[in-house]
């Protein structure tokens, strides 16, 4: 049985637990690593998205289905996007009804308040996948970056998969113009909406799981977070729950594995604390008849990679 969402007395559980032998915070500057917002919500997607669960949830943190969703098709290619586009098509099909597409790719038209007006009142925000520099070419530095910021702010969710996951991180992997193979090219500046994060997606679908290592070598104050297909953390705060079908991939050099491994999983239903960098799993107790029950949490969800 997939473990149920935690309850108020779980999540208390949680912040008292101790943590994972082995993965015990370093020494360091925590308030480098402030988390996610606040107030809203990030739903970070690993690509390929089709569990409508997951789209469920981004529409319900927004408000529900009348929710003001303005979605962002600019990592694609092309330069034109209406309400045709067949990416939302699977919002429509969980229910959204107020959609708004916004798109360009000239920054004067991005840093306009005309462009931005649909920003002010949406309850969410929506990256499509693609090329995640074109996000960073139109976006970075403008309006509309703080227009997405204040969305946050007043407490809604911005989304994205693919392209549009690895840009809300600070550090933007595969950002390089000539091919996403290159994981520190000519674009590594990200929106930051999850500070000192790079996050990376497609990861074991495309045989991906080592290619992070590199980056934390070199920058090892970051946190790595490779998201594999169909897959999504949702991050409030200083935590995030992992929900969908398949891992997340956790890359932390502060953090010594006992397995000598360099990065570890997390499966759907599984925690994870940014500010110690702690994972957390819900604890399952066998019951009479083969009934699995919830009693409460562990910090024993890491395991070698």
């Amino acid at each position: 049985m997939r473990p149920r969402l935690a309850t108020p007395l779980l999540i208390a559980l949680l912040a008292l637990a101790t943590p994972v032998p082995g993965s015990a915070t370093t020494a360091r500057d925590t308030a480098a690593y402030p988390g996610g917002p606040q107030r809203g919500w990030l739903v970070i997607v690993g690509g390929n998205l089709h569990d409508p669960a997951i789209v469920r949830r981004f529409i319900d943190l927004a408000g529900g289905p009348d929710a003001p969703l303005v979605m962002i098709p600019t990592a694609s290619e092309g330069d034109h996007f209406d309400l045709s586009y067949p990416g939302l098509q699977k919002f429509r099909d969980a229910g959204a009804t107020n959609l708004t597409v916004l798109h360009t790719r000239d920054r004067a038209v991005a840093n306009s308040d005309s462009f931005v007006a649909p920003l002010r009142h949406a309850r969410g925000v929506w990256f499509f996948g693609g090329r995640q520099w074109r996000l960073a070419d139109a976006y970075l530095g403008t309006k509309t970056e703080a227009a997405i910021d204040s969305v946050l702010a007043r407490g809604g969710v911005v989304g994205g998969s693919s392209a549009g996951a690895t840009i809300q991180g600070s550090f933007l992997v595969r950002g390089d113009t000539r091919t996403n193979t290159i994981m520190m090219g000519d674009h590594q500046k990200g929106f930051g909406l999850l500070p000192g994060v790079a996050i990376d997606q497609h990861v074991l679908v495309r045989n991906r799981e080592f290619d992070l290592i590199p980056v934390i070598e070199k920058h090892p104050k970051l946190l790595g977070i490779g998201l594999d297909e169909n897959t999504a953390i949702v991050v409030h705060g200083s935590r995030f729950q992992v929900i969908g079908q398949s891992y997340v991939a956790i890359y932390d050099p502060t953090h010594r594995l006992d397995s000598g491994g360099r990065f570890y999983f997390l499966r759907a239903g599984d925690r994870y604390d940014l500010t110690t960098r702690t994972a957390y799993r819900p604890i399952e107790v066998e019951r009479p008849l083969g009934r699995v029950e919830e009693e409460g949490w562990r910090s024993d969800a890491a395991g070698g990679g």
